[in-house]
């Protein structure tokens, strides 16, 4: 069965990361930041290895997502996101292919389990079914 597992944030995060602290969101040093991508590496190459990885990507900031919905005649209508107002926005995510909910959640544990600076948010690893049509339930 999918999943996708999503990790959460805010601007302040990634503004954290590149070194600019604010209240609440730490500045990382270089090293946290190489610790992180490490951590992470390490376990999409697991993913990759053990045959569950399907797909999975860390997102940009989240100040360079826009808005886009149709005017009445259909062309696209983009605006800035409300990501100054949302408390945490879609950080990044994997898709894999596993037996059952328990890997899954495995799966994120260890995503969650990820090394940053003390003080630093520590946002929950969401774990989601992808639907595969009727009679697909956790």
């Amino acid at each position: 069965m999918k999943y996708m597992l999503m990790v959460l944030g805010k601007q302040a995060d990634y503004d954290a990361m590149a070194g600019t602290a604010s209240e609440g969101s730490p500045a990382w040093s270089e090293q946290q930041r190489k610790a992180m991508f490490e951590h992470m590496g390490s376990l999409n190459d697991d993913l990759a290895e053990s045959g569950e990885w399907v797909d999975g990507q860390g997102l940009a900031e989240p100040r360079q997502a826009r808005f886009v919905t149709a005017a009445a005649d259909g062309t696209p209508v983009v605006s800035d996101g409300p990501y100054g107002e949302a408390k945490e926005v879609l950080a990044g995510y994997w898709i894999v292919d596993v037996p059952n909910f328990e890997r899954a959640a495995e799966i994120a544990a260890r995503a969650h389990a990820c090394p940053a600076p003390e003080g630093a948010p520590n946002h929950p690893v969401i774990v989601h079914p992808v639907d595969q049509g009727p009679g697909t339930e956790m």
